[in-house]
């Protein structure tokens, strides 16, 4: 296991007044599922309100930057995390999808002014998606849940929009 996640927090957040978008893609359902609920429950244990945190979808992770500019406008969010899921099949779709993904939220974040989590796994192998999804006991852990985390925290130092109460 050659990743462990975030580790501790070296301090308690609260995410009691953040507005958490979760964007998810719906290829890759099983592993998807488990992100977004590993996400989800990672910001209620940081006390980000059930009724704040959005989930929406969108076909595949192509459309995932664009769907997340618009979720944050739309809900005016502290932060979104959009989740998807791309596995190497044998053409080059994989690596230009990766790369035109990767680089479109990273550029979203500055264009908008609002953190964008990356919450996209790129595996070679569905065994490796199923793995950091915690889908395989013994495995990884649950990605999902640092993605939450690194919300929170990520909002709270960072969003422009945040009340700061740490």
């Amino acid at each position: 296991m050659a990743v462990k996640g975030l580790g501790q927090i070296d301090q308690e957040y609260d995410g009691s007044n953040l507005k958490v978008g979760i964007l998810h893609a719906r290829w890759n359902k099983e592993v998807i599922d488990a992100l977004v609920e590993g996400a989800q429950k990672r910001l209620l244990e940081l006390k980000v309100k059930p009724e704040n945190i959005i989930i929406e979808s969108v076909p595949g992770s192509y459309e995932l930057p664009f769907a997340s500019a618009a979720m944050i406008k739309k809900h005016k969010l502290d932060v979104v995390i959009p989740i998807g899921v791309l596995i190497k099949g044998s053409t080059m779709h994989f690596e230009y999808i990766c790369d035109a993904v990767s680089k479109a939220l990273m550029d979203l974040q500055f264009k908008i002014g609002v953190p964008v989590i990356f919450g996209v796994l790129t595996c070679m192998t569905e065994e490796q998606a199923q793995a950091r999804a915690g889908l395989i006991p013994g495995k990884m852990h649950n990605h999902g849940e640092d993605w939450g985390a690194c919300a929170v925290e990520t909002a709270l130092k960072w969003s422009p929009y945040v009340e700061r109460k740490i």
